[in-house]
């Protein structure tokens, strides 16, 4: 039987240090560099050492490259939190990073973490691409707004929110040059007049505004419709991709109260399909980071907050929570009702639970490939 032969990686953002080992010991150790034939060099070496399982931290994005460097030519291929390495037992010093990692992957001290197909990474590059977006709009938002108050224009205090389309509407006008209060107070929406009335939104909108301050608002709208145009463009992408690869958990997903299209999209990408990789809905709740904490200590609890995991995941589960708390008549929006207003519980922890509970949902439907089935008495008697 031949001798099994381990390589670490420890990767930066401009070197990998490469260590090839055995029973024996130490067979191979160098430093590349990251361009792509620097790369592809490294992999030549691996394979000419009979490598047959190598491992890397997840370094930022810089392992990315290299993981799709060597996927197709390493049978097994490893990608480990810096957070487990560091808590192995041992010392692990800068200049011997790759050679405590092969290591550890020789004696078996290691478990992969969880790296999706490159399916599921294209539609993920998409979504955080919207979060990336959102946080952008948001804050462009904050500036735009910051600009009216400079010129005294106080309409963000009357209406719901500065996205909707009577703030934008006054933006838009004002970007054109058109500044004139009664004029602007025309695409104020009625309800708006009438909570306020027409002298209070007249006044919001009176203002001292210059040439430059046009500019400038002119400048912070274009710049929000452009990120709003590709924030449409990545998701019309991802409809358009998991109609063409998953359309049946696609369709399984909005069974759920709560979800819809963006949400059931999101939910693919980031978790994917395939649920060999979590032995069972619990598993995936902590690899998510819904799982509460259990720090107890002499009969006293320190903390109960949730854990680390997947943040894109658990803000889409989140948003889905409030969304299904809303809708009448399901399971989630009782369980809601009873733990916020008959225990009086904390609505934020409830709703994390809603979301707890709504991934494990999910991992069933992808899980058996089947539709959500609402939580009833008659269920349940029936799956006993």
């Amino acid at each position: 039987m031949p001798m099994r032969q381990v390589c670490g990686l420890d990767v930066h953002k401009d070197t990998v240090f490469v260590c090839i080992l055995n029973e024996n010991g130490i067979v191979f150790q160098e430093k590349y560099g990251v361009l792509t034939t620097e790369l592809e060099q490294m992999l030549e070496v691996m394979m000419q050492h009979g490598v047959t399982e190598v491992c890397m931290e997840s370094t930022s994005v810089y392992w990315m490259p290299i993981w799709r460097v060597l996927e197709n030519y390493i049978p097994k291929l490893m990608l480990v939190n810096p957070y487990f390495i560091k808590q192995l037992p041992g010392k692990k010093s800068d200049v011997k990073d790759a050679e405590w990692i092969a290591t550890c992957l020789l004696k078996d001290l290691i478990k992969g973490s969880y790296v999706p197909e490159d399916r599921i990474q294209q539609l993920r590059q998409y979504d955080r691409r919207i979060f990336d977006l959102n946080k952008e709009i948001t804050y462009k938002l904050t500036k735009l707004d910051m600009a009216l108050q400079r010129c005294n224009i106080r309409i963000s205090n009357y209406v719901a929110t500065t996205d909707g389309k009577s703030y934008q509407e006054v933006v838009r006008l004002i970007s054109e040059g058109k500044t004139s209060p009664e004029e602007l107070a025309k695409v104020i929406h009625g309800r708006t007049v009438n909570k306020h009335g027409l002298k209070t939104i007249i006044g919001a909108l009176t203002g001292v505004i210059s040439g430059t301050d046009m500019d400038i608002i002119r400048q912070l709208r274009e710049e929000i419709l452009l990120d709003q145009k590709h924030k449409d463009e990545c998701q019309s992408k991802m409809d358009e991709l998991c109609q063409k690869w998953f359309p049946t958990q696609l369709k399984n997903l909005q069974t759920i109260p709560g979800v819809k299209t963006r949400s059931a999209t999101a939910i693919i990408a980031e978790l994917g399909t395939d649920m060999s990789s979590f032995e069972d809905a619990a598993h995936l709740v902590s690899w998510c980071g819904l799982k509460p904490r259990n720090e107890e200590s002499a009969g006293k609890i320190k903390s109960r907050s949730i854990t680390h995991g997947n943040k894109y995941l658990r803000k889409t589960l989140i948003e889905c929570s409030w969304a299904s708390s809303k809708t009448q008549g399901c399971f989630y929006n009782k369980f809601s009702y009873i733990q916020t207003v008959v225990r009086r519980k904390n609505k934020m922890k409830v709703q994390v639970a809603i979301a707890r509970k709504m991934l494990s949902a999910i991992w069933f439907i992808l899980h058996d490939n089947v539709a959500y089935r609402d939580y009833t008495p008659d269920i349940a008697s029936a799956d006993e």
